[in-house]
């Protein structure tokens, strides 16, 4: 009896150990929500946002997702990185751009959420803060006025450096960037630039001032470049000229901006692939319609590695056949 009676009081002392013991035992995998930021339009161009959830469908490395997060014509706080572009051939279009920049601004804060703010860069050989994120208008304003042109265009290393500030800035992450050159003087590269952007989940829009006016005239290599940073990251690229076509680029961005589409997902089931980044495609079951979004994403995890193929060589049967 008195042994019995032991027992029971080793079982009690050692059972919250036994818990706790079990408890460790639990792994924990952190999976990061995917965010992405979408437009749809018509084949017409005519921007369409009156979708449900339900319409979308979400492919990550060809594997079909389950939407965790969707808001349509989302409302969540902007912050809007502007770069403009102050080499040689960009410097005499300042002050008209100043003009188009600030108009942009102006309608921007007039809607949308509070919190809404902008940031200025300017990039030639360097890339200058020349205001951090802030509402006041004045104060981005008096900073374009006071920008000059100089050699060079750091396009790459102004894309990087203007993603990094936005990485800790909450809701929707985007760089507006007025140029009208190809890259010649950054320090980062082109890819170093996009991974920059993709792991920030920024969207870039490019605005292409036309006619270039340098002697070398224009550079497709580097448009093509811009082209790609933008569509890759879910935005795009408008040429324009200045005056009220440039007030158009403008318009046509911030109305992107009002009517996106908000889409998140945990992803599951993806196979083992080599590659760090992942494709991911949005697909919408209503015919004449087509997703921008951007392409996918850097992650960590690989998914499961397959079995190790067999290396050949002589082979022991199984040991109840010898």
């Amino acid at each position: 009896m008195r042994l019995r009676h032991l027992i029971l009081l080793d079982a009690a002392l050692f059972a919250p150990l036994l818990a706790l013991l079990a408890q460790e035992t639990v792994f924990r995998v952190d999976v990061k929500l995917v965010r992405l930021l979408a437009t749809v339009k018509s084949n017409t161009g005519d921007l369409i946002g009156n979708l449900s959830k339900r319409e979308f469908t979400v492919y990550d490395s060809g594997v079909k997702q389950e939407i965790a997060v969707f808001e349509r014509d989302t409302q969540r706080q902007l912050s809007v990185a502007l770069l403009v572009d102050t080499s040689a051939s960009a410097g005499t279009k300042l002050n008209e751009e100043t003009r188009s920049v600030v108009r942009f601004l102006g309608a921007l804060f007039r809607e949308g959420n509070e919190k809404d703010a902008a940031s200025l860069y300017s990039f030639n050989d360097d890339v200058t803060l020349e205001s951090s994120f802030t509402r006041r208008i004045k104060r981005i304003e008096r900073e374009l006025k006071t920008l000059k042109s100089s050699s060079g265009t750091s396009m790459y290393d102004a894309v990087y450096f203007a993603s990094r500030s936005l990485r800790y800035r909450e809701g929707r992450r985007v760089i507006v960037l007025v140029t009208d050159g190809a890259d010649t003087t950054s320090v980062k590269s082109f890819q170093q630039a996009l991974e920059e952007a993709h792991n920030t989940d920024v969207v870039i829009y490019g605005i292409m001032i036309l006619p270039v006016t340098s002697d070398a005239g224009r550079n497709i290599g580097g448009e093509n470049a811009l082209i790609t940073l933008a569509t890759g990251t879910g935005g795009r690229v408008i040429a324009a000229s200045l005056g009220e076509i440039l007030d158009d680029a403008f318009d046509s961005i911030l109305r992107d901006l009002r009517s996106q589409y908000l889409i998140g997902y945990y992803p599951k089931g993806l196979p083992y692939s080599r590659e760090r980044f992942r494709k991911v495609e949005v697909r919408v079951d209503r015919p004449g319609l087509r997703v921008i979004t951007r392409t996918g994403y850097y992650g960590n995890q690989r998914g499961p590695r397959p079995p190790a193929p067999s290396q050949g060589g002589p082979t022991r049967k199984p040991r109840h056949q010898e």
